[in-house]
């Protein structure tokens, strides 16, 4: 499973963080310019209720017996004083372009003096006008000077009664949306009907801005969080990358505290002390195992002297001889694993010394091949290599490596198993690889298979001979080389390790 990055998590919660402040306000910011708009609209529209008033013509009765074409000569001239009204409007509201405007105009008695007609919807807009009529209040009159207080400072002023100023809703259509207005008075009543369009389109171009601005300024926001929590976790990539470096080889890197944040100064100088801990322990512990392998190795060679030629003086076939032969292997075998013991210490602190010879590995596997044939008769061996494989190296720790890679696939084998050479030659690198029936390795073992005194499951090792070094000091002795030993994935039932040489060695 894949972890979650905490420099992504971070960038994508700023700009979460940012996103959400952003659309919050270009909401709260898009009604407020929506209500100042119609609010400045509903001014104008108010403005222009008021300015209605000089062409009301007064309110006079004909002459008796006075003739009809006066009044159809008045009517004709309200109507185009109306008209003229009208189209002043369509200009008035907001934009340099013609807004549709619609205009109702009643008397006193609801008889309509003038009404739009220039309009697709002319009969829904006019009833929406004359529904509005019917609820709107009296226009306030205009402001004239109190009459003086009388002398009487008794007398109270009888209070100021204003009407209430005209209401505007908006009310939509089958084409459109309009803001209405209309107002009361005293020789005549007026609606007036404003198409909201150019104040939707304004409105539609802010939020098209919007749209586009948002997400734009979200990528900066995320590009930028990216950036800076990169510089910000730099200490932390620096200190993973010596963790990295952090090998028995690599005990004495430390991290410089000069160009870190104040933030990071204490965990670096927590690691550094860890790092120095590390290496004063491996450092011990390196030099006991090498002393002690220094130690143990003339006490044993004496002792391996002495059993030899005491060997040689008891009588042959007797219980005496028995005993001693036996003490001599022990002997030999701890002698083994103290040279294994003293090439891991020199491995650990990096001064593992390579005589580099020419070493011809194709003559190296025929002779592994004649050990086996006459240590394990019983398994089948198959070959896949041709001669003439040379490398540059230290010929007897070469040979070390394939004598343990041979005995482990001799001492784990099957009852009448078998044993598989393969090898790939590139231009730059050599595989030896050895395949060996067995039972399978438990996934948990494969990770651990290379540890110092590893043997794995008790119940399935203790009849083989070992104390687990080998496989270990196979593989330090293949890096000294530049190269590797691995445990290959197989299919169930066989076992099979890869040792990478490189062709040339250079020093």
């Amino acid at each position: 499973m894949k972890l979650p990055s905490f420099r992504l998590r971070l960038a994508l919660l700023s700009a979460a963080l940012a996103g959400s402040t952003l659309v919050g306000f270009g909401a709260v910011s898009w009604f407020q310019i929506s209500n100042a708009k119609i609010s400045r609209l509903d001014a104008e529209l108010l403005n222009h209720l008021m300015r209605a008033t000089p062409n009301f013509p007064p309110r006079e009765e004909p002459p008796v017996g006075a003739a009809s074409p006066r009044r159809e000569l008045s009517k004709e001239s309200s109507r185009d004083r109306w008209q003229f009204y009208e189209d002043s409007l369509s200009y008035a509201f907001g934009s340099n372009t013609k807004t549709p405007v619609a205009l109702l105009v009643l008397d006193t008695n609801n008889n309509i003096l003038y009404q739009s007609n220039s309009l697709p919807a002319d009969l829904e807009v006019n009833r929406l006008l004359l529904a509005r009529l019917k609820l709107a209040p009296l226009a306030p009159s205009p402001k004239r000077e109190p009459p003086p207080l009388p002398s009487n400072p008794s007398f109270e002023r009888p209070p100021l009664i204003r009407p209430r100023p005209p209401q505007f809703i908006t009310e939509q259509t089958a084409t459109a949306v309009w803001r209405v207005g209309a107002a009361k008075f005293p020789n005549a009543q007026i609606a007036i009907a404003v198409s909201l369009q150019a104040v939707d389109q304004e409105m539609a171009t802010i939020r098209n801005i919007f749209l586009v601005s948002i997400p734009g300024a979200l990528l900066l926001v995320a590009v930028g969080a990216w950036l800076v929590s990169g510089g910000a976790l730099r200490p932390i990539h620096q200190l993973t990358g010596v963790i990295q470096q952090v090998t028995v080889k690599g005990l004495d890197q430390r991290i410089p505290i000069g160009t870190t944040d104040v933030e990071f100064v204490e965990l670096i100088q927590v690691f550094n002390l860890m790092l120095s801990r590390l290496e004063r322990s491996f450092t011990q512990a390196s030099r006991f195992s090498g002393d002690a392998a220094h130690e143990l190795k003339t006490p044993l060679t004496i002792l391996q002297g002495e059993l030899e030629r005491t060997l040689q003086q008891v009588d042959p076939g007797s219980e005496v001889q028995q005993r001693l032969s036996n003490l001599l292997d022990e002997v030999r075998r701890l002698s083994g694993i103290m040279r294994k013991l003293l090439l891991l210490s020199l491995a650990d602190a990096g001064k593992m010394s390579l005589y580099l010879v020419e070493v011809d590995m194709s003559e190296l596997l025929m002779e592994m091949l004649e050990d086996v044939e006459m240590l394990a008769p019983h398994l089948t061996v198959q070959t896949d290599f041709t001669d003439g494989l040379r490398v540059k190296g230290d010929r007897d720790l070469l040979i070390q490596v394939l004598q343990n890679l041979f005995s482990n696939a001799i001492k784990y084998n099957l009852p009448n198993g078998w044993i598989q050479i393969h090898t790939h030659q590139t231009p730059t690198t050599l595989h030896v690889t050895i395949v060996n029936a067995s039972k399978d390795i438990p996934v948990s073992e494969c990770d651990r298979i290379f540890d110092r005194f590893y043997r794995g499951d008790p119940s399935r090792n203790r009849k083989i001979e070992g104390i687990g070094l080998g496989l270990s000091l196979a593989r330090e002795i293949a890096r000294a080389h530049r190269g590797d030993l691995t445990l290959d994935l197989t299919s169930s039932g066989q076992t099979a390790f890869t040792l990478t040489l490189p062709m040339k060695l250079e020093n």
